[in-house]
């Protein structure tokens, strides 16, 4: 995957607790969060599975989206996950070639 901005939502677990983030550089920034390097919110409620994510053009797009989804009602997030991967399956591998 080539670096570009990107929005992503991390679980711990399928309908679990929820993460909305922004990076410039997905593969490294959710290894970070799988290996425990980003102290915060992340790190206290385990969250490593990578469920969604959504590639920009340019960082100003991405935090603007980023900020939108955060101001969901939760069952938005859910069926934005849904939507594009119902088994809520970990996109790591996908990403991380």
């Amino acid at each position: 995957m080539d670096r570009s901005p990107c929005v992503y939502i991390l679980t711990n677990r399928p309908y679990g607790t929820l993460y909305v983030g922004v990076t410039a550089d997905l593969p490294r920034r959710v290894w970070e969060h799988r290996n425990e390097f980003v102290e915060g919110f992340t790190k206290k409620h385990g969250l490593k599975r990578l469920v969604w994510y959504e590639q920009h053009e340019s960082m100003i797009e991405a935090i603007s989206r980023e900020k939108r989804i955060k101001r969901w009602r939760r069952d938005w997030k859910v069926n934005l996950i849904q939507s594009s991967n119902p088994t809520w399956g970990d996109l790591y591998e996908q990403i991380a070639q």
